[in-house]
């Protein structure tokens, strides 16, 4: 047995179904060894896409999502996604081929050291360079990435060992931590503290899908009268429909939701993670305490000193809070809420053309059933997508803040389809972002990935544009021209349409679904509302507290 064939073998145990990727000169043993596999291999038309796929894989899944690309330009180009992933805490496993060892140790033609070079963008990174050492590489790669917080591994593989002979070695048993309860002291600490509290606040975050527990935080929620607020990344952990949930946080300017942190005196972080929100933005007067309740201790900031931290399995130390603390009496929250949830049904019925990203935002959530699942790509869209998509559980809006990379939707929807095929996926991004991974159509139309594709047109960086205003006053190069998107789609076999009124695009978005191909929708969309929100967050009237 090669070392390619063991290597296979190594995926297989560790539960990999797909490989996202591109084959090349020295990956050749690996791909050939996968004819015989029960892996299932996605040619992808970019390494980064293959890359983005992995990411939302292992997003969705839990399970480390896998991509493998050629030396050289081929592992740079996977850079993107595994950064990606592994700032924004999804399980992957990056692999690349490398050039014969026998000219690792002088200038070489496409050789790079990749183990280095992916060093500080993963948890994990290494090369095997003996036969022997192949099992032991690839569960330590899975056990890392899959480990809290979770993130990247990356595995060199040089050709010359890929084709040497790996004896009878097999697998090693691949095996999970359990995670373990929290310390009933610090419970108690913790239910102390809410007990006093007059005002607290959930704010949770993505470790809360991570770690599955959004119903232990719904029967908190509910059942101490504590209202949550959301991350980013943590849509959906508590429906909006929720009376407890206050919606999303995370722009960097004051929001409406930024009164509930103000009315609080304890702030309840659950499954927070500091590259989701700064606590600069939250807790500027450093006076609030600060519970923290995770699956790894706190980062260390001058604006996150806690008052009590509680490490353990978050769902176990939710329900032992519920069991060693009452009822808040406060209904201090429930204006703020009421304030959110007027903003939000301002545009429903808005007729505007372009049509107002508020307007988008809502036709979109009306068009979805709840489970259906968005994937939103960075720039302006994403601000409007994170701060008013009612998403309705968890892992439905999948948007990242970690990393923040541009180019992630469509690559990311067609990974998505690919483990929910019954559901609805649509892609939602900028023309700028779409265009950064458009190919992968072809990806998508070739492995029957029928995806939505809802391109919010402005033919500028839009994002860039509304800092720029802020700042200066003025823009400065951020325009462009984009192509018909509707022959783009037609080029590839996919549908497209363009919607030429606001009443349209409901219809579209239902017609895009009946389809059932890659569908293009090109959505013409009117960004002078951006500027008009900073200014209107400028002005922002907080209810007095009531309780």
């Amino acid at each position: 047995m090669k070392v390619a064939e063991l290597f296979v073998k190594c995926l297989e145990n560790e539960g990999v179904s797909t490989i996202f990727g591109v084959p090349g000169e020295e990956n050749l043993d690996v791909m050939d060894a996968l004819l015989g596999s029960s892996i299932r291999f996605i040619t992808t038309r970019h390494e980064q896409g293959a890359a983005f796929m992995a990411d939302v894989h292992g997003r969705l899944t839990g399970e480390a999502g896998v991509c493998l690309a050629t030396l050289g330009p081929g592992a740079t180009n996977l850079i993107t996604g595994v950064a990606d992933a592994n700032l924004d805490r999804a399980p992957v496993v990056a692999i690349a081929g490398q050039a014969s060892t026998n000219r690792l140790h002088k200038e070489s033609h496409q050789v790079l050291d990749l183990v280095n070079m992916f060093a500080p963008i993963t948890k994990y990174s290494a090369q095997i360079l003996e036969p022997s050492i192949v099992t032991e590489v690839v569960r330590k790669a899975f056990k890392v990435a899959q480990a809290e917080k979770p993130g990247a591994a990356f595995i060199d593989l040089p050709e010359n060992i890929a084709a040497m002979d790996a004896g009878d070695k097999l697998p090693l048993k691949a095996q999970k931590p359990m995670m373990p309860s929290p310390p009933l002291e610090k419970i108690r600490q913790a239910a102390a503290l809410i007990a006093k509290a007059k005002s607290p606040i959930v704010l949770a975050g993505n470790g809360v899908i991570r770690a599955r527990a959004h119903q232990a935080l719904f029967s908190f929620a509910r059942t101490l009268n504590i209202p949550v607020a959301n991350t980013f990344m943590a849509k959906g952990v508590l429906s909006f429909s929720n009376p407890m949930s206050l919606g999303t946080v995370g722009l960097q300017s004051r929001d409406i939701v930024s009164c509930a942190f103000d009315n609080a005196d304890v702030i309840i972080c659950v499954g927070f993670d500091m590259v989701e929100y700064h606590p600069n933005l939250w807790h500027q007067d450093i006076k609030k305490k600060i519970i923290h309740i995770d699956m790894s201790p706190a980062e260390v900031d001058e604006y996150y000193i806690l008052e009590c931290g509680v490490v353990g399995d978050i769902s176990i130390a939710l329900n032992m809070l519920i069991e060693e603390t009452n009822k808040v009496n406060q209904q201090a929250q429930q204006a703020v809420r009421n304030m959110i949830v007027a903003e939000m049904e301002v545009y429903a019925n808005d007729t505007g053309f372009p049509i107002k990203p508020q307007k988008i935002v809502w036709d979109l959530r009306q068009a979805l059933r709840p489970h259906d699942i968005c994937i939103s790509d960075v720039g302006a869209h994403k601000m409007w997508m994170a701060r008013m998509f009612q998403a309705q559980l968890p892992n439905t809006c999948i948007i990242s803040n970690g990393f923040a990379s541009m180019g992630i939707a469509v690559p990311g929807a067609i990974g998505a389809k690919l483990i929910y095929p019954d559901r609805v996926v649509i892609a939602v991004t900028g023309d700028a972002g779409f265009l950064m991974n458009c190919q992968e159509i072809e990806t998508a139309m070739r492995v029957q990935t029928p995806i939505i594709i809802l391109v919010w047109n402005d033919s500028k960086y839009g994002l860039i544009e509304w800092k720029q205003l802020i700042h200066f006053g003025r823009d400065s190069n951020i325009d462009f021209k984009n192509p018909d998107f509707i022959k783009f789609a037609e080029s590839f076999g996919a549908k497209g349409y363009r919607v030429k009124s606001a009443k349209d695009l409901i219809p579209t978005i239902r017609q895009a679904i009946k389809d059932n191909t890659v569908v293009i929708i090109d959505v013409p969309v009117d960004y002078r509302e951006n500027m008009k929100l900073t200014e209107a967050l400028k002005h922002i009237t907080c209810p007095r507290e009531t309780s």
